[in-house]
């Protein structure tokens, strides 16, 4: 068999002033063998699916993959020109006898294509005609009913944090070939309940996920249940898709494919008030912080940078700093970099450091202190860490000691914490610092949870605020909990 695989990576933050284009994903953007090549040793979906095509002895076709970091709305004319240049490769792809999907699902463009998933997705059904088309979706997918009529069959990572894409990519690559080989006639169904699962919620091995997760493993086991996924949705893309969902895929029965997926809808609804969130403002956590035995990780929810957000918010920083506790930052700030690179290791400096980007994240930090060391900002990671990805690069970074304790790695690029590759390449390590601030949700739990004493998500404020209630929706659908009230059930 004869297998094509198309990937559009993107989580779409509307309240982002700007906008994404096409430039920044044309620099993670690989066509042909340059994608397995790039792909082929990480640990994502694209992996798994490479692994299973070859193990089993089909042809792969690499037509398309593309991503950049999380960020605005992605522009009118960028989005035709993605979807163009995926059909552009696939028309010279030749004749496939089936086809590997790996939307975000949070894809979110201007005007008639806020759900660019569901546009791009389409369009590739309509050019490859009734050929099977297995789509993986990260579980932060704001799933659209367009998406699921494009595909046989929709499989979400299972694990926030990330840590599974390597065997969802697996199993959709699994489930094609029985597929195509006849074994079973997938379908698929999804359920849209009014409800969208709290960020701060998301967590999947605790409660209240837990439960949800429970529930959704017992219909696993149930006869001609093939797969079910729990899109945990992305509340920072202002659309009428924006929203938790679930979809169930059945060997060829898609009544009961529905039943199941209202089944999960109907259990988030009657306990959706435990999915609502929990909010730990930003001087009260400060101050549990210092007291704690060290290290202490605040995840500063408001600064998410997996989110889009700045990455430079300094609110945390700023409160650290009168209780003059060792204490680790890192902020996005290309031109303090560049003052330390000019400086060199050793020098003096005052600098002004992060909230130059907008003015949600707080005021540029006043300090004076040492240069420690600069860095390219490459590093690797051998563990399975959120998102799959085994390389990283903050740019050209600085880690600035200050003189009242507090330690600043400054990048040129903006960085999400999924590795301790941020610290440990730097000469840092989070045991020699009372509080670590990572700038995350789930993400970083991964790496951190396990050399940390204690995590505090922070209610700070910004692009990417836990409390969904700061934020001026114009798209969503109505209601949605927990932005409206539901009736009782």
């Amino acid at each position: 068999m004869r297998i094509g695989i198309i990937s559009l990576i993107h989580e779409s933050n509307t309240f982002i002033c700007t906008p994404t284009t096409y430039d920044m994903f044309e620099e993670n953007m690989f066509m042909g063998d340059a994608l397995i090549e790039k792909y082929e040793n990480a640990f994502n979906e694209i992996t798994g699916f490479i692994a299973v095509l070859r193990e089993q002895g089909h042809e792969i076709a690499p037509i398309f993959w593309a991503a950049t970091g999380p960020s605005g709305t992605i522009t009118h004319e960028t989005c035709e020109r993605l979807i163009e240049t995926i059909l552009g490769e696939l028309a010279k792809a030749g004749s496939l006898d089936g086809l590997l999907v790996a939307p975000h699902g949070a894809n979110s463009g201007a005007d008639e294509y806020h759900d660019l998933d569901g546009v791009w997705l389409s369009r590739v059904r309509e050019a490859v005609g009734d050929i099977p088309i297995v789509c993986t979706v990260d579980p932060h997918c704001n799933l659209s009913p367009a998406m699921v009529a494009a595909c046989n069959a929709t499989i979400g990572y299972r694990s926030n944090p990330h840590l599974d894409q390597l065997q969802i990519g697996r199993e959709a690559a699994t489930l094609l070939l029985r597929t195509l080989a006849g074994d079973v006639q997938p379908v698929q169904a999804a359920a849209f309940p009014p409800v969208q699962i709290n960020i701060e919620r998301q967590h999947t091995p605790s409660e209240p996920c837990r439960s949800l997760y429970k529930l959704a493993d017992e219909i696993l086991e149930e006869p001609g249940v093939l797969s079910n996924s729990i899109l945990l949705g992305f509340p920072y893309t202002d659309a009428e898709e924006m929203g938790t969902s679930f979809v169930v895929v059945t060997d060829g029965d898609r009544k009961l494919a529905q039943a199941k997926a209202d089944q999960l809808a109907a259990y988030l609804v009657e306990h959706r008030a435990l999915f609502a969130g929990e909010f730990v403002e930003p001087k009260e956590a400060v101050e549990m912080a210092v007291r704690e035995k060290g290290p202490v990780c605040l995840l500063d929810m408001g600064d998410n940078a997996g989110g889009g957000s700045a990455a430079d918010s300094t609110i945390l920083a700023a409160l650290l700093r009168k209780h003059k506790t060792p204490s680790f930052v890192c902020l996005y700030d290309p031109e303090s970099v560049r003052a330390c690179i000019e400086a060199g290791p050793g020098a003096t400096l005052n600098l002004r450091c992060g909230g130059k980007t907008d003015d949600l994240h707080g005021e540029p930090l006043e300090v004076t202190g040492t240069v420690r060391s600069l860095h390219d900002g490459y590093y690797t990671e051998s563990e399975i860490r959120h998102g799959g990805r085994t390389e990283e690069n903050m740019g050209d970074s600085a880690v600035f000691d200050c003189n009242d304790g507090l330690t600043l790695l400054l990048t040129s690029l903006r960085s999400i914490p999924v590795s301790l590759g941020m610290m440990t390449s730097c000469g840092l390590h989070p045991s020699e610092f009372q509080v670590v601030v990572a700038k995350g949700v789930i993400a970083p739990m991964a790496a951190y949870e396990p050399v940390c004493t204690k995590l505090i998500r922070v209610n700070t404020p910004g692009t990417t605020c836990a409390d969904m209630r700061k934020f001026d929706y114009k798209h969503r659908r109505r209601p949605l909990y927990p932005l409206d009230e539901l009736p009782a059930t």
